[in-house]
């Protein structure tokens, strides 16, 4: 009974100093951030005030390392040295957060108010044939991208989820599979000017000098889009556990009815995001479609046959070759990348729907 007694009573010993630590332990309240943020900038703003060189930039930029710096101080002195690091380095983190957020919230506000004033039912309906000056449209060019783009698609997925396949399945360790993610390493860093000088050369080998195809630019596009589909499948294929297949294979279930029932299934979410991806990636590009497709005014349905438009070279020409008066094309060009920031925010958020319908659930 005596040792039942003692035992206890030498782990409160035990304990009692550590609590005692812990409770000597200072922290900053929950506004202490706060505050110290509104004193950093009452104080650089007073400051710079005084100095008659007050600018938004420099008010930000040293707010935030004063802030830094007095937060470190006085989170060291209460908190400890561990703490005040910390806290550092969530304002490093969040402000460089902040900072890339910039850019991108400034191109969709520009983008937005300059684009919304031709962003009416004319816009989508009409083209630009016979049109001078104000009126007219870009469904010509609305077409002409989607078309497009759905041909480079329709190419280049199949074959850069079939490759992908190979290199992770089939060919790891090989020389074929050690040339392959050579060239799609190198076709990955090709302008996009020089696969659309390919296709138009390709195609002037048979038709002539002068073609302009819409094909010829899905050629060009898919070009550019095979080495993005094939590295975002292949890094979602790697990180499927060799335990699914493994099990699989203990089935007797084959190789193929593996990869197509457990291996792709396990990774749709990743594979449909970089598909998505390469599409964004080459839905925009402008500089094949001016060699490989040209441009026209009217409406045309065949990419087998002459020009078609596109939205990027569209806005290109109504800004960089407007006519008299000039605004009416400039806030077509507004308009025309506009439409494309809808399009790309339409396939995410379809390659997030077909990610959520075909990933395996969890029961």
């Amino acid at each position: 009974m005596e040792t039942d007694k003692t035992t206890p009573q030498h782990d409160v010993d035990v304990a009692t100093p550590l609590e005692s630590r812990i409770a000597r332990k200072g922290q900053l309240p929950r506004w202490g951030t706060a505050a110290a943020l509104a004193g950093a900038a009452v104080i650089i703003g007073g400051a710079l005030a005084a100095t008659g060189a007050f600018s938004i930039g420099l008010f930000v930029f040293l707010t935030v390392v004063l802030f830094a710096v007095g937060l470190y101080a006085i989170s060291r002195a209460v908190e400890g040295g561990r703490k005040a690091a910390d806290r550092v380095v969530t304002i490093v983190v969040t402000s460089a957060f902040l900072l890339a957020l910039i850019p991108l919230i400034s191109v969709v506000w520009t983008v937005l108010s300059n684009g919304v004033a031709r962003f009416d039912a004319e816009f989508f309906s009409s083209s630009m044939r016979g049109v001078v000056g104000e009126g007219g449209g870009g469904y010509h060019a609305i077409m002409g991208t989607l078309i497009i783009t759905a041909l480079a698609a329709a190419m280049s997925i199949p074959v850069g989820l079939l490759t992908a396949v190979y290199l992770v399945e089939y060919g790891v360790g090989t020389r074929l599979a050690r040339s392959i993610t050579f060239f799609v390493d190198v076709m990955t860093g090709i302008p996009s000017i020089v696969a659309g000088l390919f296709a138009y050369a390709l195609f002037a080998l048979f038709a002539g000098p002068g073609v302009r195809l819409g094909f010829a630019g899905a050629v060009a596009l898919s070009v550019l889009m095979i080495p993005v589909v094939v590295r975002a499948t292949e890094e979602m294929l790697k990180i499927v556990p060799n335990e699914l297949r493994e099990a699989a294979f203990a089935l007797g279930v084959p190789k193929w009815r593996t990869i197509l029932k457990v291996v792709i299934p396990t990774s749709i979410a990743g594979i449909a995001s970089g598909i998505t991806l390469a599409i964004a990636r080459v839905i925009g590009e402008t500089a094949p479609l001016l060699i490989a497709v040209g441009i026209t005014t009217g409406l045309n349905f065949n990419p087998f046959d002459g020009r078609q438009a596109t939205l990027p070279v569209f806005a290109y020409y109504s800004y960089a070759a407007p006519g008299v008066p000039r605004d009416p094309y400039v806030d077509r060009a507004w308009t025309a990348a506009l439409v494309l920031i809808v399009i790309v925010m339409v396939l995410n958020l379809a390659a997030r729907l077909i990610a959520r319908l075909f990933a395996p659930k969890n029961r």
